[in-house]
């Protein structure tokens, strides 16, 4: 009797590489290329509308290094990404842990607080800076209580920003939350039953199993924060226009103020450039020095 001879199984593995071709052309059609053209203009004049771009060799990036308002524009970037971050990790992080658990009503509850994450950054920024007019926002009824008495919290550079950081702060804290219930919902339960076992408060349990068990959740969410609030834009040119003065100016609108109301396309560039180049930088050290880049497993706890 002849032994039946096994047919080779199909090859299981890694899709070929044609299925990352449309991904790849999407990405230097619509990332690379738009890049590779801005570096360009930065060692161009051009004001956007006349002939083509003339070079000018490296005069924008030497007058970048020595503008005063870019040097303003570059701290104030990064007091809003350290604000933002302070603000939004914890709350998030809370949010986020207690939203991954079975409480009464939590699902109707976390339902409402996503709310802001459904509507446009530009509609929000126009619903804040109704609400925060000194004349007629609900700001001029409250602001005595809360010691400003004109009522014109956009009308001082630090109740300014102020505004720009909390404004962000309620707008993508249901982004990361979401972030971090997912995250929480990952953990084996078997750890918390021990834990109870062995006696653990719940504060223990958040401290001792939770809090490590998200650390690349953390790592995640750091960074979109980080490259978020650096690009921070919409909200600063609706709610202040960068002011008053420049007290609000960060590097994304003064390069729009720069490209779109001065016509300085190469130096507007410039700044672009440096803010892609800063952005991606600071993204890779956080990945690096975190250990992020050496996760094996996508599942958080195990």
């Amino acid at each position: 009797m002849k032994q039946a001879v096994p047919t080779a199984s199909p090859r299981v593995g890694r899709p070929g590489i044609a299925w990352a071709v449309p991904g790849v052309l999407f990405f230097v059609l619509f990332a690379v290329g738009p890049m590779a053209l801005v570096g360009y203009l930065s060692f161009t004049s051009w004001d956007g509308l006349g002939d083509f771009p003339s070079v000018s060799g490296t005069g924008n990036w030497e007058r970048l290094f020595e503008d005063p308002t870019m040097r303003q524009a570059i701290w104030l970037s990064v007091l809003l990404t350290g604000v933002s971050w302070l603000i939004q990790t914890p709350v998030a992080l809370l949010l986020g842990v207690w939203s991954a658990g079975r409480q009464r009503n939590r699902a109707v509850l976390s339902a409402i607080f996503f709310l802001p994450l459904l509507a446009s950054s530009v509609a929000l920024a126009l619903l804040w800076k109704s609400l925060l007019d000194p004349n007629f926002g609900l700001i001029a009824e409250i602001g005595p209580w809360l010691g400003i008495e004109d009522g014109n919290l956009l009308g001082t550079g630090d109740g300014a920003f102020a505004a720009v950081a909390f404004v962000a702060a309620w707008q993508f804290i249901p982004f990361h939350t979401l972030l971090y219930q997912g995250g929480a919902r990952q953990i084996p339960k078997s750890f918390y039953e021990a834990a109870s076992i062995d006696g653990a408060s719940t504060v223990r349990q958040f401290f001792s199993i939770t809090l490590p068990q998200l650390r690349n959740t953390i790592v995640t969410s750091s960074v979109l924060m980080v490259v978020g609030a650096l690009t921070f834009f919409d909200t600063v040119l609706i709610l202040t226009e960068g002011g008053p003065g420049t007290d609000t100016t960060i590097v994304p609108y003064l390069m729009y103020e720069t490209g779109f109301q001065a016509y300085d396309m190469g130096y507007a560039s410039a700044i672009a450039t440096t803010l892609v180049i800063v952005a991606t930088a600071i993204s890779l050290l956080m990945v690096r020095a975190t250990g992020f880049s050496k996760m094996r497993s996508t599942r958080e706890g195990m």
